[in-house]
């Protein structure tokens, strides 16, 4: 299956891509599945490969540091 560019694949499935430096990010970041291909400066990815979002992260407002370290030494990542 031949790969595309990520401008290439953002024009396709966005209405308005975003910029080429929000590409990389995310390619870097992992956010776009399955995860592209760098060549030089470059990366490819799959034609029918998709965004993603991270997984936010649920912070407990309120809390000190000090609790949260202690939470993730616990295990409960906070």
């Amino acid at each position: 299956m031949t790969k595309l560019t990520l401008t290439e694949w953002a024009k396709d499935h966005f209405r308005t891509p975003p910029s080429s430096n929000t590409l990389r990010k995310w390619a870097r970041e992992g956010r776009i599945t399955p995860l592209p291909i760098k060549h030089g400066r470059n990366y490819y990815v799959e034609p029918n490969a998709h965004y993603r979002e991270p997984a936010r992260l649920d912070r407990t407002t309120g809390s000190s540091l000090v609790e949260r370290i202690e939470a993730a030494r616990r295990g409960h990542g906070v």
